[in-house]
C-alpha cells in the first residue's frame, strides 16, 4: 500500500482567512517580491517563515489573520513537506567516521579554507571528470533555492535546504535515512564534530540559530541563538578547534534599510564560539567593537544609529600555529566609518580578542536606505573566507582585487592583483581554491538591471582566474562561457565558489552551468548544464537554476551540487545533483 509521510502537516488553516492576501501584499510585500516567485511553495511554509523565520522584521505590523491571508493568497495549499514512504532506506542507519579519508566536512575539509581536496580524498581523475555522469538527483519540495553545501563523510550526506529541513541521505543513492526541520532557511554549509562516542551534524539558519544534531538519529542535541537582532543570520560555515565550534555572524540590515521610516542601523556582524558538547558560549566577540548610538536623523525625522555592520559572510579560517581565526568581513551600513569594515581580522582563539586588523577599502558606507546619507561607498566588503596557504592569507574582494597578507606582519600587503572590474555584485563572491601553487578565484562582475524587472545582466560578467601565489601573477584566465540566450533571468557571472582537485577547478555559474576547468590552462573539459527538471529519487518535482553560494562537493569518485538561486532574479531551482564517472 503506497502512502506518504506528511512532514509538519497541521499547519494553520491559512485558506480560510477572511482577510484579503491580495490587498496585504500589494500594501507590504509587492515593492519587494514578484508574487509569481512565490507560487511553488507552500502556504504553510510561507506562514511559518512570516512568524518565525527571517521575514518576523517585515511581518511585525500584519496581525495573524493578514499573515495567514498573505501566505495562502501567495502559496499552494499543502503541507510544507511531502515525502513518499518510497524516498527513504529500508536501512536507515546511519554510520559516520571522522577518520576515513573520504571526507568532504565543513566549507573545507582542511581548516585553511583552501576547498582543495587531495587525489586520495576526491577519488577522480582528469579523465574521470571528462566523464561525469548524473548518477541521482533530490528534491527539496517547495524550494526556490538549493544553496547549502552537503557533508559527505565515507558514504554519508548530511544536506540542508531553503525551506529549513535537513536531511541525512545515502550517498550512493540518495535515500532518506533522517530528516529535521530547522526554524529557518540553512545556508551554511554542514560541518559534522565529535561529540563523545557520536557525532554532532553543526549548521546554522537565516534566523540566527545555531544547531547540534545527533547524526546518528537527527535528534536535536541543543539550539543556540547567536544573536539577538532581528537582521542577524548566519550565512557562513562554521569552524571547529579543539571542541570549540565559531560561528559567523552576519545580517541583512542593509535590505532592512529600504524600509521607509527603518531607524538605520544598529546590526554588528560577530563571531561566536561555542562548546559542541552543549552549546555553551565561550566567547563573543563583534567586528565593530563600538555598540550603536543614536546619531542625527534623515530629512523626514527619521532617528539614525551608527556605527555599524562589518558582518562575517563567511567561514572562519582556523590558524592552530598563531592561535588565531581569520575572518573577512563586510561594509558598514551607516557612520561612523570603522576600520574594521572590508578588512581581515586575526582573532585569538581563546578569547576572540582582535589581535589585528588589515582594512583594504576604508570609508565603505552601504545600504538600501536611500535617505539616510548623501554619499554612499561602493559596497566592497568581502563574501569569500581567506585561505592560509604557503605562510600567506589569500583574500578576494568584490572589487575585484585579491590580496595576499603576511600574518606574521598584522596582515601586511605582500601583494594585490586585479583579476576584475569589481562591483556591489562583481569582483569575487563566495569563495577561491588553491592547490598550493595556484589560486583559483571566481569572477562575479554582475550588473544588476532594473527593466523589464530587476536581474542580472545576461550580457555582462563570468569567467575564472589562477593565479601564482608565489608573487600574485595571473597564470591564466578562462573567458566567460555562458549558455543565456533566451533564458530569463540567465547570466553568466560566476559567484559561486570554486572547488580544486588535481588537476581541475569545479567553478558554477548563474547560466545554472557546472564546469570543470583544467588547472595547467583553464579550458573547460567538463560542462553539464543544470537547467532542467530532474526526476528524483524522493519524488518531489524539482529543476536546476542558477549556481551561487556554495560551492561542489567532490569525495570517493563522486561530485554533488546543488543548483537553483532565487536573489535578483536569478534562475530559482530545488535541486542536489550527485554525479559520477
Amino acid at each position: 500500500m503506497k502512502f506518504a509521510f506528511l512532514l509538519f502537516a497541521a499547519a494553520p488553516a491559512v485558506a480560510f482567512a477572511a482577510t484579503s492576501g491580495e490587498a496585504v501584499y500589494n500594501a507590504t510585500c509587492a515593492s519587494c517580491h514578484d508574487r509569481v516567485t512565490f507560487q511553488k511553495m507552500h502556504a504553510a511554509r510561507i506562514l511559518r517563515v512570516l512568524d518565525s523565520g527571517v521575514m518576523v522584521p517585515m511581518a511585525a505590523a500584519l496581525s495573524k489573520e493578514e499573515r495567514e491571508a498573505v501566505a495562502s493568497y501567495l502559496g499552494s495549499a499543502g503541507p510544507s513537506v511531502n515525502v513518499p514512504a518510497a524516498a527513504f532506506c529500508r536501512d536507515r542507519k546511519v554510520s559516520v567516521s571522522l577518520s576515513s579519508e573520504h571526507i568532504s566536512n565543513g566549507w573545507s575539509t582542511d581548516p585553511a579554507n583552501t576547498r582543495y581536496q587531495t587525489a586520495q580524498t576526491a577519488g577522480l581523475t582528469v579523465d574521470q571528470v571528462r566523464n561525469l555522469k548524473l548518477k541521482w538527483a533530490f528534491g527539496f519540495d517547495g524550494d526556490l533555492t538549493s544553496f547549502s553545501q552537503p557533508a559527505v563523510l565515507d558514504g554519508q550526506v548530511f544536506a540542508g535546504s531553503s525551506g529549513g529541513v535537513v536531511y541525512a541521505l545515502r550517498a550512493q543513492t540518495g535515500c532518506i535515512q533522517w530528516m529535521y526541520q530547522a526554524t529557518g532557511p540553512i545556508r551554511t554549509a554542514i560541518l559534522v564534530a565529535p561529540i563523545g562516542q557520536r557525532h554532532a551534524v553543526l549548521f546554522g539558519d537565516q534566523a540566527a540559530s545555531f544547531y547540534a544534531l545527533e547524526a546518528e538519529t537527527g535528534k536535536l542535541l541543543w539550539r543556540k541563538k547567536v544573536d539577538e537582532h532581528p537582521a542577524a543570520r548566519v550565512t557562513g560555515a562554521p569552524a571547529l578547534h579543539e571542541g570549540v565550534v565559531y560561528v559567523p555572524v552576519s545580517s541583512w540590515e542593509e535590505n532592512f534599510a529600504t524600509q521607509p521610516g527603518y531607524q538605520c542601523c544598529t546590526a554588528r556582524g560577530s563571531v561566536v564560539a561555542l562548546r559542541v558538547r552543549d552549546g555553551s558560549q565561550v566567547w563573543k566577540s563583534y567586528t565593530v567593537a563600538e555598540a550603536p548610538k543614536p546619531l542625527g536623523k534623515t530629512k523626514s525625522g527619521t532617528q539614525l544609529w551608527g556605527p555599524s555592520g562589518g558582518a562575517v559572510w563567511s567561514a572562519p579560517t582556523i590558524d592552530s600555529k598563531r592561535g588565531v581565526l581569520y575572518v573577512t568581513t563586510g561594509n558598514n551600513y551607516s557612520e561612523p566609518p570603522t576600520a574594521t569594515s572590508d578588512a581581515v581580522l586575526a582573532m585569538d582563539l581563546a578569547t576572540g580578542a582582535i589581535k589585528w586588523s588589515r582594512q583594504v577599502t576604508p570609508k565603505d558606507i552601504f545600504t538600501g536606505c536611500a535617505n539616510c546619507y548623501d554619499e554612499r561607498g561602493p559596497d566592497f566588503d568581502f563574501g569569500s573566507s581567506a585561505i592560509l596557504v604557503n605562510n600567506l592569507l589569500l583574500a578576494g574582494q568584490k572589487s575585484g582585487v585579491v590580496y595576499a597578507l603576511d600574518p606574521d606582519r598584522q596582515g601586511e600587503v605582500v601583494w594585490q592583483t586585479r583579476i576584475a572590474k569589481g562591483s556591489s555584485h562583481g569582483g569575487v563572491q563566495w569563495g577561491m581554491a588553491s592547490d598550493g601553487q595556484y589560486l583559483y578565484a571566481p569572477i562575479a562582475d554582475g550588473e544588476l538591471i532594473s527593466k523589464p524587472t530587476r536581474m542580472m545582466d545576461p550580457s555582462s560578467g563570468g569567467g575564472l582566474a589562477a593565479l601564482r601565489i608565489a608573487d600574485g601573477r595571473v597564470a591564466w584566465k578562462a573567458d566567460p562561457a555562458a549558455a543565456c540566450a533566451g533564458v530569463s533571468g540567465c547570466s553568466p557571472s560566476q559567484l559561486a565558489a570554486a572547488t580544486a582537485i588535481p588537476g581541475v577547478v569545479f567553478s558554477g555559474a548563474l547560466d545554472g552551468h557546472i564546469r570543470a576547468y583544467a588547472s595547467e590552462d583553464g579550458k573547460v573539459i567538463w560542462d553539464f548544464n543544470t537547467l532542467r527538471e530532474f526526476p528524483t529519487v524522493n519524488g518531489v518535482k524539482a529543476n536546476g537554476g542558477a549556481l551561487n553560494g556554495s560551492g561542489p562537493v567532490v569525495v570517493n569518485g563522486m561530485v554533488f551540487v546543488n543548483s537553483g538561486y532565487d536573489h535578483f532574479g536569478s534562475i530559482t531551482g530545488n535541486v542536489l545533483l550527485a554525479f559520477g564517472p
